[in-house]
């Protein structure tokens, strides 16, 4: 009986578990069992592998083949298990032997690939995030040729020079095409070629060149709100008559961002490549913004699935998740939100696993004043009635509405904005510039952007001044905010104050972020 163990991982969630796949041959009549709680994407590697060696000219072993995926209890799912269950049966069979690869040991490699029938390696989701994991074990890793692109991103910070270098992420890696030429990798006669890191390159993205907030005419207001939203990293609603600019203000918000550190580029990558639509290299380093339909159910927003993949939520994290047409959106996805938006995470838990994906999203929101639309417009004719208006305004909850740090109200634009003598407006790069000092504040003070300060930092961070507290006090009992209001004026406050660069939180910062509570004033109890 001949044995032999050829590493990978499985993925589970962001999580890359290491995976031994034992191949045992033995005599009796033939056989090819897999075990090890494959999914029967894996079981069904059985005949992938099978036409594979055959094509390939190897031999398929007569007699018993057992496959044993460990640890046993682990969920394996994918054809990323195909080469590693090959390249088992090729060593314990005799038909290649190992030999030392470039300084590695043969058992500190890890492969990944799905086999086509003729041999061919093709690319298998989640490999970024297998490459890192094999990174920090100090294993190499060898994936498919169309996987290379992907697992090259470890590489640019090695590229830049940027970091400390004792402890900079430089994996070996290695990118093949196909079976016969990891083969031939393993027995060293055609060692393949380490992966260079790319070329030295600002990968880091702050703007899309095609869309400006200088395109935005007039809707000052607003403009100032989206600033103070991209310096703390406040959740926006906006609710204006149709044409107003909300759409075209919230999609010119990811330009007033400022850029992602390596860290941050590096979990939304690994997000999107453990994703169902897969992770673009040339998008390494760029904020995700993600605009769902509103025809979105409360899975695709939030993840899960039965392979709990990750939902609109963690595919917006460290960006912009964009409602539009808020209202319309089924209420229980909306209520869905609510957790993730507090705690910047969110926990699926299935039968046999529990996994969580982060979830820090700047949420932007746009709905209309009534069913028409119409309501508060000087120019429209809106014959909507009061109950229709508030039974329309309900399909949003108090605890949701309530969530959102800034409400702004988006009225039509000016004619005389579109004259030119109109004065020019503020370009996205003049404001960046604002948004990045202030960005640069909370981070030195204390490590966060203001809208992420829990309650116990908001008492000590964002305590105003007497002037500040009187007004704030005044501000409660007029309007009746809650609790929970309160905390995110005093949020807001502070973050006008570091635009402001001022140390101290004054009357007027509190002040403006009390007129950014205006869908949830209600009068006082008489």
């Amino acid at each position: 009986m001949s044995i032999a163990i050829v590493t990978c991982r499985a993925q589970l969630g962001l999580h890359a578990p290491l995976v031994q796949v034992e191949v045992s041959l033995g005599s009796g009549l033939p056989a090819f069992n897999i075990v090890g709680l494959p999914a029967t994407v894996v079981k069904e590697s059985r005949d992938r592998v099978r036409a594979a060696l055959v094509n390939s000219k190897f031999e398929f072993p007569a007699g018993r083949i057992t496959v044993n995926l460990s640890p046993a209890d682990l969920p394996k799912r994918g054809g990323r298990f195909d080469l590693p269950i090959a390249l088992g049966i090729l060593l314990a069979s005799e038909q290649i032997k190992l030999h030392p690869m470039q300084g590695h040991d043969p058992g500190e490699i890890e492969f990944y690939g799905e086999l086509g029938l003729s041999g061919e390696l093709k690319s298998v989701p989640g490999m970024l995030l297998a490459a890192a994991h094999a990174a920090r074990a100090g294993h190499g890793i060898v994936v498919p040729q169309p996987n290379a692109a992907e697992v090259r991103v470890l590489l640019v910070g090695a590229a830049r020079g940027e970091g400390d270098a004792s402890e900079r992420v430089s994996p070996i890696m290695y990118a093949a095409d196909h079976l016969l030429a990891v083969c031939a990798h393993l027995d060293g006669s055609v060692p393949l070629p380490i992966l260079p890191p790319p070329l030295p390159q600002t990968v880091r993205w702050i703007s899309d060149a095609a869309l400006d907030l200088s395109d935005v005419r007039g809707q000052l207001q607003a403009k100032r709100a989206l600033a103070v939203a991209a310096a703390g990293g406040h959740s926006l609603l906006m609710m204006g008559p149709p044409g107003a600019g909300k759409s075209m203000l919230a999609m010119r918000l990811p330009t007033l961002l400022p850029p992602m550190t390596e860290a941050e580029s590096l979990e939304v990558a690994a997000i999107a490549s453990v994703s169902g639509t897969g992770f673009q290299a040339g998008n390494f380093g760029r904020r995700p913004v993600r605009t769902p339909h509103h025809t979105a159910s409360a899975v695709a927003l939030v993840g899960g699935g039965s392979r709990a993949r990750p939902g609109e939520i963690s595919l917006a994290h460290h960006g912009v998740l964009f409602l539009d047409e808020l209202l319309e959106y089924d209420r229980r996805a909306l209520e869905a939100l609510r957790e993730p938006l507090e705690s910047g995470v969110v926990s699926i838990a299935r039968a046999t696993y529990h996994t969580q994906y982060p979830a820090q999203f700047q949420l932007v929101a746009a709905m209309n004043p009534c069913p028409c639309g119409r309501y508060g417009d000087p120019l429209g004719d809106c014959r909507c009635t009061l109950p229709q208006i508030a039974q329309y305004r309900a399909r949003v909850s108090a605890p949701l509405l309530e969530r959102f740090d800034i409400h702004l109200e988006v009225p039509r634009v000016d004619l005389g904005e579109f004259a030119e003598s109109a004065l020019p407006s503020e370009s996205s790069a003049a404001v960046v510039a604002r948004v990045t000092r202030a960005r640069e504040i909370q981070l030195t003070r204390q490590g966060m952007c203001n809208a992420r300060l829990t309650d116990a930092q908001i008492d000590r961070i964002c305590s105003p001044d007497n002037a500040g507290r009187a007004l704030l006090d005044r501000a409660m009992k007029a309007f009746g905010f809650s609790a929970r209001a309160r905390q995110r004026i005093l949020k807001l406050a502070r973050t006008i104050a570091d635009l402001s660069n001022d140390a101290t939180v004054g009357a007027s910062h509190v002040g403006e972020a009390v007129t950014y509570r205006s869908f949830d004033r209600r009068p006082p109890p008489s």
